[in-house]
């Protein structure tokens, strides 16, 4: 599968999310990288930034919370096009997810680990 179609699996994903909660995101940029960090190439997705939970009055003018959303294992994981789907949208959802606060024992919890 090639970058292009990767990326338009993450952005069908991020359709997907309900309205309701893609309006109360906020200050979050999503990306797609190829390979994840090499101290951890199993990776699938990653959130960097504070969530919603922890904001405070302190929180001005900082740059965008990044969630990314890795192609390689992803695609290295998975046996067909809708297997990639599938794990595409979990992870889209999953790292979302933490943007809201959620962990990841909460999230393996109800299916999203």
């Amino acid at each position: 599968m090639t970058r292009e179609e990767f990326e338009e699996l993450v952005a069908e994903a991020l359709d997907r999310i309900p309205p309701e909660l893609t309006r109360l995101m906020d200050n979050v940029a999503v990306f797609v990288e190829d390979e994840p960090p090499a101290d951890d190439p199993e990776l699938l997705g990653l959130y960097e930034g504070t969530p919603l939970t922890e904001r405070g009055e302190w929180y001005a003018g900082v740059l965008p919370d990044r969630i990314t959303i890795y192609r390689g294992p992803t695609l290295r994981m998975c046996e067909s096009r809708e297997d990639v789907v599938a794990e595409t949208e979990i992870t889209v959802v999953h790292e979302i997810a933490h943007h809201f606060g959620i962990d990841d024992a909460r999230l393996h919890a109800l299916g999203y680990g």
